[in-house]
């Protein structure tokens, strides 16, 4: 069987005070990355954001309008710092990331400059934050049998929206036994109640937002705004889009998914299901952390993965390659 590579990009809830600090120390091609992404981005921070993934603080890491665009500079400069060791890697087949890490994968696919790809999770992870008053939204995941079964759950919501008239609805299908659910806390508060009722398993998730629900639409805007305002240019390989877990090679397609995931559901066990499908056997989560490989794992087993999240786990991708 011949080896078909998607490349995966993680999202919010990754980060670490540290993450790509040595392989911006080893890799000038890394260093390059976060030294285009400061300079784009110190005037709307007023700090360095490489500094901030370095060395913290981790309360002000994990302020989501820091987070993201941490998130998808550690995710490019770990890429580059892959295509620096193997100039000659071929390109994936496929690339997809949760949530914001769509925007690292359009990076990789060459859709988006890393620059412009941070300036923009920024405002819209600042956009998101204000869409909803602190403690006024909340988001759980609803885990087991109940889980499995995501027209049941969509149900459930309906009716907890339907009781409290306020928003509640699934944020991301992850996999088969992990369903996020976003809105506002008290019409999350009364669907997690009924999904206890059945037996169900709903844990509160310390989140600054309700994430991908309704609640979210003015950041869809901003988010609009802001990528016209950029060039997105044509894709070199696929990128499956969180919103319906279809590959896109066209720009505007593309920029046209990115708004509608502000307010969407992440389809992201439907996005790898999609990828199976088409052959992929192999798949390596660039990024911090490994959330994505253990989601991979739990949605098919026969998939092999690997991680790379700093300069070390270099040194075994050839090996996992040749596996």
């Amino acid at each position: 069987m011949s080896t078909k590579i998607a490349w995966l990009f993680p999202g919010q809830g990754s980060q670490f005070v540290g993450m790509g600090r040595d392989v911006a120390h080893g890799s000038a091609a890394a260093r390059d990355v976060y030294a285009r992404v400061d300079g784009a981005l110190e005037a709307e921070l007023g700090r360095s954001l490489s500094g901030l993934c370095f060395e913290g603080p981790e309360d002000a890491l994990t302020l989501t309008k820091h987070t993201q665009p941490a998130i998808v500079a550690t995710s490019i400069a770990l890429l580059a710092a892959m295509r620096e060791r193997f100039p000659s890697l071929p390109a994936p087949a496929f690339a997809a990331g949760h949530s914001l890490g769509e925007y690292a994968a359009l990076v990789a696919a060459g859709a988006l400059r890393v620059e412009d790809a941070c300036v923009v999770v920024h405002r819209r992870g600042k956009a998101m934050q204000d869409a909803v008053p602190p403690g006024a939204g909340a988001m759980a995941a609803v885990m087991g049998a109940v889980a499995q079964d995501p027209a049941w759950l969509e149900r459930v919501c309906a009716e907890a929206a339907e009781a409290t008239g306020e928003v509640v609805s699934p944020a991301n299908f992850n996999t088969a036994g992990q369903i996020v659910i976003a809105g506002s806390a008290r019409a999350v508060a009364d669907a997690g109640a009924r999904i206890e009722a059945l037996k169900g398993k709903v844990i509160p998730l310390k989140v600054s937002a309700p994430f991908h629900c309704a609640l979210m639409r003015p950041a869809a805007e901003v988010v609009r705004a802001s990528l016209d305002a950029i060039t997105v240019s044509p894709l070199a390989f696929p990128v499956l889009a969180n919103v319906d877990a279809t590959p896109r090679t066209d720009p505007s397609a593309a920029k046209d998914a990115l708004v509608r995931q502000v307010d969407a559901p992440v389809r992201w066990q439907a996005t790898v299901e999609a990828m199976i499908a088409e052959g992929v056997t192999h798949a390596i989560e660039i990024g911090p952390g490994k959330v994505l490989q253990g989601f991979l794992k739990r949605i098919d087993k026969n998939v092999k993965s690997y991680g790379v999240a700093d300069l070390a786990s270099l040194d075994g991708l050839e090996a996992f390659l040749a596996r």
